[in-house]
């Protein structure tokens, strides 16, 4: 005798024994005209739970599941009828003495799934039992929403069994739906929760991840963005320097920009355009199993972006996006692809930046970074006010840090302080530019004041020319390139400063 049959016969009794308890119910049926789509199992305190669904498990004498090869109570498929089609799930994994069965959709097998979700319709279903036996040798199938059911479940165990279920209606109370076996008469209540996945379409279940996180993140070697409204690319690159512990200096960004200009990157704003390729979800799925017409729908074909990310251990990817555009749900997004991918994803493009980033929104606005020590000499110029420092080092000991006392310097080949010197750097590294002045042209005339370094480090040498620009800007170029604006205050303090050096005055580190 199967779990449903000995439920109602239980129920059966129960009801024998209230005996005159049924004349009570009765009297509280509402009169002639008024609504009632409730059996007296509702009224009454006690709630009738009966196993719906169940595999049938096999009686003393009969084969082991091991025996017949299938597990006893384990779900091999399951298909789902909604208003928004068909849901056909199958086994992705059998079940083993370590782990459960799990589930997939069938011909999705080439789309990353959110299997945990997939597996929630065959689970949620599986030896489900009833809040409460609503109504038996039901006649009225309408009432209850189960004429033409919000769903149909049709369960094929692993042992042969097929049973289909039919959910109605939610009820008035309990948070519960109605529910009947395909081929009874008896209408149950479960809990609505049980169904929350079931009227979804089969695009809900494709996973929103554009692309996962590895376990061990490899080196970005280079991004670059192309996009139709820039004039040129920008291209960042890893710089090998941040590997290397003996460097200060610059900023923490393990990149740097190399178009459309050199630049060093604010860490806090290119993290999401160097790495935010991985882990990069989608606010959803657009179209599965797209073709060329769906890619051409979407504005991919051509795309408006493309991000091409290489990595140091050998994969490239490149990522696709079109032209932003407003969605009424999620606020501004593109549709965005993996190239080579069959998945199309509505993207937001607070996460997907490279859509609407411009140079100067990553762009860090330090223009001298390297670390004081790693300076070997530096070179002054104001009207005819002009010197060069140059630093030694007074032993070859290698430190992991060093201090002024561990330096000679001269000025205009005098020895002077070398802290003198390191007061005079920090002056000078001591503001940002207020803007960039990419695509400015360099002026003709003489700069108000210049400053050249020489890293021995990384043996580069950088020239900044100060630039009059406004009455209250002053442009800086780098190495004969226009790069930033900045206060002429401070230009007019770094004037004042490099005619002081070789006073004993101390410098002006305040400007308006």
């Amino acid at each position: 005798m199967n779990k449903t049959a000995k439920g109602i016969i239980a129920l059966t009794a129960v009801l024998a024994l209230l005996g005159g308890g049924y004349a009570v119910l009765r009297t509280t049926e509402p009169k002639e005209g008024e609504e009632n789509i409730s059996s007296s199992s509702e009224v009454s305190d006690s709630k009738q739970s009966v196993m719906i669904v169940s595999d049938d498990i096999p009686a003393d004498g009969e084969e082991s599941s091991a025996d017949r090869g299938y597990d006893v109570g384990v779900i091999k498929a399951v298909t789902i009828k909604n208003k928004e089609g068909e849901l056909h799930v199958t086994e992705k994994t059998r079940q083993s003495e370590d782990s459960a069965a799990t589930y997939t959709l069938e011909g999705y097998d080439d789309v990353a799934m959110k299997d945990t979700m997939i597996g929630t319709l065959a689970n949620s279903i599986n030896e489900l039992s009833s809040i409460d036996v609503i109504e038996e040798n039901c006649t009225d199938l309408a009432k209850f929403g189960l004429d033409s059911p919000l769903f149909e479940v049709e369960i094929e165990y692993e042992s042969g069994k097929k049973l289909k279920l039919l959910v109605g209606n939610e009820a008035p109370a309990d948070d519960a739906t109605y529910v009947m076996l395909d081929g009874s008469d008896t209408v149950y209540t479960v809990s609505t929760s049980t169904f929350s996945n079931y009227g979804k379409k089969d695009i809900d279940f494709v996973e929103t991840t554009i692309l996962e996180s590895p376990e061990e993140m490899p080196v970005v070697n280079s991004v670059r963005i192309q996009r139709e409204d820039m004039e040129s690319d920008i291209l960042l690159e890893y710089d090998k320097k941040s590997d290397d512990s003996k460097v200060s200096g610059g900023t923490s960004a393990t990149h740097v920009m190399v178009e459309p200009t050199s630049a060093y990157l604010a860490v806090e704003k290119a993290t999401d355009i160097t790495t935010g390729m991985f882990g990069l979800s989608a606010e959803e799925v657009y179209c599965v199993h797209c073709g060329d017409s769906d890619i051409a729908e979407a504005g991919l074909k051509e795309p408006f972006c493309t991000v091409t990310m290489k990595c140091a251990d050998g994969n490239d990817y490149v990522l696709l996006m079109s032209e932003p555009f407003t969605d009424s749900e999620h606020g501004k997004c593109c549709y965005a692809m993996l190239e080579g991918g069959n998945v199309i994803y509505t993207v937001s493009t607070d996460k997907a930046k490279w859509a609407v980033i411009q140079p100067v929104d990553i762009a860090s606005k330090i223009f001298i970074a390297s670390y004081v020590w790693n300076i070997s000499d530096l070179k002054v110029t104001a009207g005819s006010e002009n010197g060069e420092f140059k630093l030694t080092k007074k032993t070859d000991e290698e430190k992991d840090s060093y201090t002024a006392d561990d330096f000679s310097a001269t000025y205009k080949d005098k020895t002077i302080s070398s802290e003198r010197f390191r007061k005079f750097y920090s002056f000078l590294i001591s503001a940002n530019a207020e803007n960039f002045a990419l695509g400015e042209n360099v002026p003709d005339s003489e700069p108000l004041a210049s400053v050249e370094y020489t890293d021995s480090y990384n043996k580069e040498t950088v020239k900044l020319d100060f630039y009059n620009y406004s009455s209250m800007t002053a442009l800086i170029a780098v190495n004969g390139e226009s790069k930033f604006f900045i206060t002429k205050s401070y230009v007019d303090t770094l004037i004042k400063n490099i005619k002081s050096i070789e006073s004993e005055d101390e410098f002006i580190t305040t400007w308006s």
